[in-house]
């Protein structure tokens, strides 16, 4: 029988677990803070600021949600950005992207105080991470190591694929999964739009990550059998539901469930650890910048 791993099952395991951090800094005089930036008004973007301050409410971290007018210039968005690197009870906060197309969000990355920047995307922060000595591991590629690690799934001497080469998922995951650790340690290809033969490579591999942005390019027939497959895709397709659309992943998910001996569903998989380990982050971070060791799940 192929299990079915199930990301809300272990990103709650992990909620519940940083509580207790979070109690120890909270009664130490400091409770930890996230604060979300949210430039426009897509509909897809307020939908996970939302939920992410909903996380926070509901493990204890004091969540602040800032909103900036769509039309508002670059200047007003630096200095929120000003403002949030210096409030001491911010401990950790993110730029929900996208932003309008009249701000440069590279710049943006830059302007976030590295000690704040609980997604793991400022340049001091990926040097740190691809020289083994990472400040934060982005969220997304550290939950797709935290579900392998539930699931029992060895990644020391494992072939692992990884479709997608973006800055988000790809490079970071394929940098934390080729490191000197207990949760790396693997042999890692790195497959992309510019791939020949993509289905040779991923039948190859003991583990495949799909994070390519392409609705169901992945099936069965391009799996080994007894692989495991972790779908990073999120993808709206239309469909006849009542909402007009679904939900897939960059895996077919029932022809590819038939040879993996463990996969993620979409949605239900990947996203719920994405926000659990910017929970996790963000814990990390109040831990560093007030000096209040506490224990991390």
């Amino acid at each position: 029988m192929t299990e079915i791993i199930d990301g809300n099952a272990v990103a709650g395991q992990i909620r519940a677990e940083l509580t207790g951090a979070i109690e120890t800094l909270t009664d130490a005089g400091s409770q930890p803070g996230l604060a979300t930036v949210l430039m426009g008004d897509d509909p897809a973007s307020q939908t996970y600021v939302n939920m992410k301050q909903r996380d926070c409410e509901e493990v204890g971290i004091d969540g602040v949600h800032v909103e900036i007018d769509g039309g508002a210039s670059a200047e007003t968005l630096y200095e929120t950005i000003a403002d949030l690197n210096d409030d001491p009870d911010v401990h950790g906060y993110l730029v929900q992207s996208p932003v309008p197309d009249h701000i440069d969000y590279r710049e943006v990355i830059r302007r976030i105080d590295p000690a704040k920047d609980v997604d793991g995307f400022h340049p001091e922060n990926v040097g740190r991470l691809v020289a083994g000595d990472a400040r934060f591991r982005p969220c997304t590629p550290h939950g797709v190591q935290k579900l392998l690690e539930a699931t029992g799934v060895e990644t020391e001497g494992a072939d692992v694929t990884v479709v997608g080469r973006s800055d988000i998922v790809g490079k970071p995951l394929a940098n934390l999964l080729i490191q000197k650790a207990d949760d790396g340690n693997a042999t890692v290809t790195v497959c992309h739009s510019r791939t020949e033969d993509l289905a040779t490579k991923t039948r190859a591999a003991d583990i495949v990550v799909a994070a390519c942005g392409v609705p169901e390019l992945i099936d069965g027939s391009m799996i080994g059998e007894g692989a495991v497959v972790v779908d990073v895709g999120v993808n709206r397709v239309d469909a006849d539901t009542e909402k007009g659309y679904e939900l897939v992943g960059d895996v077919e998910f029932e022809s590819a469930k038939e040879v993996a001996s463990a996969i993620t569903p979409v949605p239900g998989g990947v996203g719920p650890m994405t926000r659990a380990m910017l929970l996790y982050n963000t814990v990390a971070a109040a831990s560093a910048q007030t000096g209040v060791d506490v224990d991390l799940p």
